[in-house]
């Protein structure tokens, strides 16, 4: 390709919509251009970005034995309704009808169409397992669609479904799927980690891990143990309870007056006491009913094992100020535990329990309790782990200290069980005649989002770094000294060289000045550049420079291409 007729608008200046490094270089390098909110137009270099990931996708799915697919984008909200999640994407979930009235939504997931497909065609044990797959569009409505291609509404997933005749061979296909994702983002030159995760609307009963991309700008927390391999999302993360030394239980319980001190940070200040001495009371909401939720005032609730814990609401979140006055007749701020309602259910985090006195709240405007004792001033019906995990807490499989990480999610397996064969029925007749439900399993990898996290993961100030394997081409022929006619010859020759050796490469043979070329290049993100200038040339020599070291070295103009061959191919070695 020849740079003065590829189609690569580049940007001088910084867009002000974009907030992340790779939505900032891949609008200034040419790669997308924005059509509205969270919906993009991938221009050629994009594109081949995103072609080769599939590809390494495809080749590593293929070597698992999947088969690819391609699903209807519109689907029949029947099937949704069947499967009980119609309601629960809720806002997120683009929703249209056709010309009868009949109502369809754009497919944010599949796991009702392949479980349709799957309940129609199997009948016999013989035809399992199965691993099905497609790399196309989806479609979610985000409230907030941000950071270009990190969260869009229209993006680029390839997932695939598993079918079993039991757990057993299950968890065969979701190792295979685990194994196949480690290779596919090493092969795209990520740094990652597999991280324990929680399930979210997709459901099941069995496990499931995400794939985080380790970025600063990640959207997502993750803890891990420099010990061993235990690694987690903060929502997922297991947290062991500590206690901590307090006075003596059995002192009376004491009203005080607290002017003011709706918060902990306040009421700490107020009583000169530390946080870890107050009792957090917080009225949740979920659905229809409400629970007064406890943990230890230097902890924050964990909302997602919460809802896990109490069985899954389609909605959860905090009671607003009337539900808190209508049913424990107090302000927000002044929430606790004694005296309260029978019928209100009361959940405390694992810690709670280990406290001998606490300070909480009197459901009192402007009144706290000294001296209140779990299960002695006020019940815990039920008690879990409840709370966000923290950097430097111990490890839950070795007991070392956890370390923290952002990280940019770009691949996802779970492990569904029944969920959704049950439900729909896709079952299979076994060696005896018995029928039984499909074991099935999800896995998902975002195309878009995992190239958006390898340039968050691989830039400078210059631009984009663009490991090998996923770089829209491999190098960049730059010839300067425009009125040397040698050097004009020598490039177009190392050009016709280089693509009769399978080398993807470009030449830049625009009427443009040396550093213009430079920046550009640096800007797109070319793996290697290859510079004929009349001074090396008369030396028979041309530069050769890395983009992610910025090594440079001359190299005898017969041997380049065949160095530039073999840096490629070892960095495609996989």
């Amino acid at each position: 390709m020849r740079v003065s007729q590829l189609f690569d608008p580049t940007l001088r200046e910084v867009p002000a919509e974009a907030e992340v490094v790779s939505h900032r270089l891949m609008l200034r390098a040419g790669y997308i251009r924005k059509a509205a909110a969270g919906i993009y137009t991938h221009l050629p270099l994009g594109l081949r970005v995103l072609r080769k990931i599939e590809q390494i996708v495809r080749e590593e799915m293929d070597a698992e034995g999947g088969q690819e697919v391609l699903l209807p984008i519109v689907q029949p909200a029947e099937l949704w309704r069947e499967s009980g999640r119609w309601e629960v994407y809720g806002p997120e979930m683009f929703r249209l009808r056709d010309r009868h009235e009949r109502e369809f939504c754009l497919g944010p997931t599949h796991e009702e169409l392949i479980t349709e497909l799957i309940r129609s065609e199997v009948r016999s044990y013989k035809q399992l397992p199965l691993l099905l797959y497609q790399i196309q569009n989806k479609y979610r409505d985000e409230r907030r669609p941000r950071f270009g291609l990190m969260r869009g509404r229209e993006f680029i997933m390839k997932d695939l479904y598993s079918f079993d005749r039991d757990e057993r061979e299950a968890m065969v296909s979701y190792r295979k799927m685990y194994d196949a994702y480690a290779r596919i983002f090493r092969r795209c030159g990520l740094k990652f980690r597999p991280v324990e995760a929680d399930q979210g609307a997709i459901g099941g009963t069995g496990g499931s891990h995400e794939f985080m991309v380790l970025a600063d700008s990640g959207e997502a927390a993750v803890v891990f143990c420099p010990k061993c391999d235990y690694a987690a999302n903060v929502e997922r993360a297991e947290c062991l309870p500590r206690s901590v030394r307090t006075e003596a239980g059995g002192e009376e319980r004491i009203l005080v007056h607290t002017p003011g001190a709706k918060s902990i940070e306040a009421l700490s200040t107020f009583l000169n006491l530390p946080k870890h001495r107050l009792l957090k009371a917080l009225l949740y909401q979920g659905d229809e009913k409400v629970f007064l939720v406890l943990v230890r005032g230097d902890r924050e609730v964990n909302e997602i094992k919460l809802n896990n814990a109490l069985g899954g609401f389609i909605r959860l979140e905090l009671a607003g100020p009337e539900t808190v006055r209508r049913v424990l007749g107090a302000e927000a701020g002044f929430v606790g535990p004694v005296g309260i309602p029978d019928d209100l259910t009361v959940v405390a985090d694992l810690e709670v329990p280990l406290l001998s006195q606490t300070v909480c709240g009197a459901n009192k405007a402007d009144y706290h309790y000294l001296n209140a004792v779990p299960e002695r001033d006020f019940r815990l019906d039920k008690v879990f782990d409840l709370r966000m995990v923290e950097k430097g807490e111990a490890c839950p499989k070795c007991g070392a200290p956890l370390e923290a990480a952002r990280g940019i999610e770009v691949g996802q397996v779970f492990n569904l069980g029944t969920k959704y064969s049950k439900i729909m029925q896709a079952t299979y007749l076994d060696e005896t005649g018995e029928e039984k439900p499909c074991v099935m399993g999800c896995y998902g990898i975002g195309v878009t989002r995992t190239a958006a996290a390898a340039i968050e993961q691989n830039n400078d100030e210059n631009g984009i770094i663009w490991p090998v394997a996923i770089a829209p081409y491999h190098c960049i022929i730059v010839p300067v000294g425009a009125k040397d006619a040698q050097v004009g010859e020598t490039a177009e020759q190392l050009y016709w060289q280089m693509l009769g050796m399978g080398i993807e490469v470009v030449i830049d043979d625009r009427d443009e000045r040396p550093g213009v070329k430079f920046k550009d290049a640096d800007l797109v993100g070319y793996p290697l550049r290859v510079t004929v200038g009349s001074k090396a040339l008369a030396q028979g020599q041309v530069e050769l420079r890395a983009r992610k070291t910025g090594a440079t070295e001359l190299v005898p103009v017969a041997e380049v291409a065949q160095k530039v061959q073999g840096i490629v191919q070892k960095a495609l070695e996989h």
